[in-house]
């Protein structure tokens, strides 16, 4: 097999990597490292809330931006740009959904998250249902999903970006990636993690709008594309067959609902049901939302997001588009023996459409700029995954089993589960090479099978109380078996080559994973309703702030409830005291302070050599005395961080923004439909 950089269309018009080039990427590596290491020095970082919730300091700026890289990771510059060049603009109605979820996230489920005072989403559910089930169903499953779904897709799209524009080892570079991805991880917690997150959004942002003007200039603007994209057509076709055409239809994001390859009520309704689970369910966002000081904060955090969310089908979509109108051959190739030649995939080489574009259009310096841009977008997103998969695992997995673990032996299990988790994405490597197209269609139709029924129970847990835990764990399992089903039947049969017959069964080639979404969400909802109304009720005093209907409960669970997951929340804050300040005023921010803060005032820290004190830090174990907190310092502190009272001048611009960027939105979406 050829490699993809050695492919003729790409060695004759790959610029020269120059110094310029290689400075960038140096200062770009330095100051990413320089900020991981400052945030972590100055992060909270010995306690379970101090590492896991970055101590509920965040405010709005950071979170939106964390939220919006941690979601733009090399899978979407590498897979959204190849969808772009296939298809055209439909797969852009994904992003503009999630401004849609982002303003749920804020406005309707982080205030129940808050009110409960959870850490994690496993524990959301232990806490809404009872048992310890549904909990360990959704953290295996959570973990799961990050190693099938965004380790392995995010570490593949970036290796191929590397190795097409730099003709670097696919090995080195990843591995080299990854582990200095994980040092400011590992050490930092959340707090390293966003703060890095919110640099390499400006980088990403900065980046991809430069490349997309030099791109739109190029080919004539928008229509130049428009007109040079449908003329996009290959010299080498398979005879007798149209895969070779553009989509008359690939302008508009709205497409016919039998025979579009993105339906218009799957993309609307199917992507609402995925969004909702990867926005407001899923631990990697919503432990951004929930590191913010207050409401206020989480809502400012998810109006940013959604601002940035409008972004990405220009910076990253059209430019795809662009790739394929200027460079037909290459990245419309259908031929097998064409493809092979051009990228070393007999599957097409739309996947190299945005790194083509890179190699070919920018100048010495500027290339440099956008290789650090997709390092950027996989940084951040390996990062946040790390971080939320390590939080999922200490605080549901460990705790299950470590009942009364200290609090310095979940500091260290969640850093080496991090360091577990990069050892499996290094061996990743060789299994996703073979993944070679469609890596959105890929990410998005996996989710598709697993996601729905958890998104149903999340929507259940918050607005119908009478739902219990027997109903909502058997439709869990009756749920999981049919996506189960249905995904083994997808990669059993795959999807026919061109000019090949579509032999596979109906349910497979007449209902679009997007339509299955929509069945499996609805199939999790009736089973759950049923089962919940045959059996016992919780009783109403339990439910207290864990719905939409009780968030305001004066009669809150407090922290020191009996139950591991409430032992764990007691670990968030048991180390921990809140100053005195006005509540949720955005401006202002306010830390948790560390038992070190207030041990140094009356104890003497006892001695230890420098490399015992090196190791310390890096594992965040606290070298001083340890501090107990009364049980009414525990309860008044808990009720600080579960409010969800909001001054009224910051409420009322929340909620102006919100309207200006649904108003954007619903433009947008009429302008393309």
């Amino acid at each position: 097999m050829e490699n993809s950089t050695q492919a003729p269309s790409l060695g004759p018009e790959k610029p020269t990597f120059g110094i310029a080039d290689i400075v960038v990427l140096v200062i770009y590596f330095v100051f990413v490292f320089v900020v991981g290491i400052w945030s972590s020095v100055r992060a909270s970082r010995g306690t379970v809330g101090g590492y896991f919730l970055a101590g509920k300091t965040m405010t709005w700026w950071p979170i939106g931006a964390s939220l919006m890289s941690s979601n733009v990771g090399s899978t979407l510059f590498v897979g959204m740009a190849s969808s772009g060049a296939s298809g055209g603009l439909a797969v852009g109605g994904f992003e503009w959904n999630a401004t849609w979820v982002l303003i749920a996230l804020g406005w309707i489920f982080m205030p129940v998250y808050i009110a409960s005072g959870v850490i994690t989403m496993p524990e959301y559910l232990k806490k809404r249902f009872g048992g310890h089930r549904i909990q360990m169903y959704m953290s295996v499953l959570s973990l799961l999903l990050y190693i099938l779904t965004k380790i392995s897709t995010d570490i593949y799209a970036g290796a191929l970006f590397i190795q097409v524009s730099l003709g670097w080892d696919i090995y080195l570079s990843t591995i080299i990636l990854v582990v200095v991805t994980a040092i400011y991880t590992i050490a930092g917690g959340l707090t390293a993690v966003i703060y890095t997150d919110t640099l390499q959004a400006a980088i990403i942002v900065i980046g991809a709008l430069t490349l997309t003007f030099i791109s739109f200039h190029k080919i004539g603007w928008y229509p130049g594309l428009e007109q040079k994209y449908m003329e996009a057509i290959p010299k080498v076709i398979i005879p007798n067959t149209t895969c070779h055409l553009p989509r008359n239809d690939a302008f508009h994001i709205i497409r016919d609902p039998i025979t579009g390859d993105l339906p218009w009520p799957g993309l609307i309704f199917g992507v609402t049901i995925l969004s909702i689970f990867a926005w407001c369910n899923d631990q990697i966002m919503v432990q951004r939302s929930l590191a913010a000081k207050n409401l206020s904060h989480a809502k400012g955090g998810s109006i940013l997001a959604g601002y940035l969310k409008l972004l990405p089908i220009f910076f990253v979509l059209m430019p795809g588009m662009i790739s394929r109108a200027l460079y037909p051959d290459e990245i419309g190739c259908v031929d097998p023996k064409e493809c092979m030649m051009y990228c070393g995939s007999e599957q097409g080489c739309a996947n190299i459409a945005y790194p083509k574009l890179v190699i070919t259009l920018l100048p010495v310096g500027l290339k440099g700029l956008m290789i650090a841009v997709i390092m950027a977008a996989l940084m951040s997103s390996l990062t946040s995954i790390f971080n939320s998969a390590s939080t999922i695992f200490t605080l549901d997995i460990w705790v299950f089993f470590r009942k009364h673990a200290k609090e310095s032996e979940l500091m260290i299990v969640g850093r080496v589960f991090t360091a577990v988790l990069v050892v499996i994405s290094i061996a990743w490597i060789p299994v996703i090479r073979a993944t070679s197209s469609g890596i959105i269609d890929y990410v998005q139709s996996i989710n598709s099978y697993l996601t729905p029924p958890l998104t149903a129970i999340f929507i259940l847990a918050i607005f119908f109380k009478r739902v219990n835990e027997q109903g909502a764990f058997w439709a869990l399992i009756s749920g999981l078996l049919i996506g189960l089903i249905r995904m083994v039947m997808d990669f059993v049969y795959g999807q026919p080559k061109c000019g090949q017959l579509d032999n596979r069964p109906s349910i497979v080639k007449d209902v679009h994973y997007l339509y299955f979404t929509i069945i499996l969400f609805g199939l999790t909802i009736i089973i759950c309703t049923v089962i919940s109304l045959c059996t016992p009720a919780i009783p109403e005093e339990q439910l207290a702030s864990l719905t939409w209907w009780t968030r305001r409960d004066p009669n809150q669970n407090i922290i020191c409830q009996t139950s591991s997951s409430q032992d764990a929340s007691e670990l968030t804050t048991n180390g921990s005291q809140l100053e005195q300040e006005p509540e949720n005023v955005i401006p202002e921010t306010q830390d948790v302070v560390s038992p070190i803060q207030v041990q140094k005032e009356g104890h003497v820290a006892p001695s230890f050599p420098w490399w015992k004190k090196l190791c310390y830090w890096f594992c965040g174990i606290s070298m001083q005395p340890e501090v107990q907190m009364t049980e009414e310092q525990k309860q008044n502190l808990q009720k600080k961080l579960t409010s969800i009272k909001e001054e009224p001048f910051w409420r009322n611009v929340c909620n102006i923004n919100a309207v200006i960027v649904l108003a954007i939105n619903i433009f947008l979406w009429g302008y393309y439909a």
